[in-house]
């Protein structure tokens, strides 16, 4: 398989993968550009792994965690406030607002605690897969898990 090949056939999936990191999709183009570029620079090691999906996974998943450490703050999701004037949201409307509401809880969580959560529950990725991408035990996977969920509870139980 070639690089073009590859990027054709996984970049889609590649990007989705980045937004659910970065919760924006200008920042995921970004992080999968940064990361593409690495991957063809360093194709022939890519290609000759076992899995070069799961490779350039890892890859961009260590990008988005030491992405510009340091320089780039944590940024924060403006909304307005609703207005009262305006009548209730229908189901559709209800929905936008509870997916906004989760965007803003895990964009407060620790890279690595919501890279975990993306690869769990977005991917479908076992512990083990997990850990090999994060270059971790399973255990370490397990506890930020773990840890990402009860800070969504205690997030969900303030809302409440």
């Amino acid at each position: 398989m070639t690089y073009e090949e590859f990027a054709d056939a996984r970049l889609g999936a590649l990007l989705r993968y980045a937004v659910m990191l970065t919760g924006d999709p200008h920042q995921a183009q970004d992080l999968v550009q940064e990361t593409m570029v690495r991957v063809q620079l360093n194709w022939r090691r890519v290609a000759r792994s076992d899995a070069p999906e799961r490779y350039v996974r890892r890859m961009l998943t260590n990008q988005f965690i030491d992405w510009r450490r340091g320089s780039w703050a944590r940024r924060v999701l403006l909304r307005g406030e609703p207005d009262e004037a305006v009548p209730a949201p229908s189901d559709h409307a209800q929905s936008a607002v509870d997916r906004d509401q989760v965007w803003s809880w895990l964009s407060r969580l620790p890279r690595r605690q919501r890279a975990t959560l993306v690869l769990r529950y977005y991917e479908d990725l076992p512990d083990a897969e997990i850990a090999e991408i994060l270059g971790c035990a399973v255990g370490t996977v397990r506890s930020c898990i773990s840890r990402a969920l009860a800070t969504l509870r205690a997030e969900y139980v303030e809302v409440c």
